[in-house]
């Protein structure tokens, strides 16, 4: 059975830092492309950033130069560094290895 546990979320004023980190257990993540998407109340879970096994990374326009994803794949583990932090970057984040299996998300909040 996969879990996918995400945390390192909470609130920050803008033009603050927070990493997120996402553990995954039951699953290999060498073998997976790991993605970060975010999701506000009543809206769709939109993508954020992905990083290929292959070292191919990809970010959503809104956080390109201001975040940062990266993985461990000896500690079965992704990260999502997010500087520069805007209060449109409110939202509860996500972490997937593949699209099917999900955490629980990590709320983050940008405000003054």
């Amino acid at each position: 059975q996969v879990h996918v546990v995400e945390s390192g979320g909470g609130w920050v004023q803008p033009g603050g830092s927070l990493r997120l980190s996402c553990v995954v257990s039951g699953l290999d993540i060498s073998a997976y492309t790991m993605g970060w998407y975010r999701q506000a109340p009543g809206k769709v879970r939109e993508f954020v950033a992905t990083a290929r096994r292959n070292g191919d990374i990809m970010y959503h326009s809104s956080v390109e130069g201001r975040f940062t994803i990266s993985r461990d794949n000896e500690r079965n583990t992704a990260y999502l560094q997010r500087n520069s932090l805007k209060p449109e970057d409110t939202d509860n984040y996500y972490c997937t290895p593949d699209m099917v299996n999900w955490g629980q998300g990590s709320q983050v909040t940008v405000a003054s």
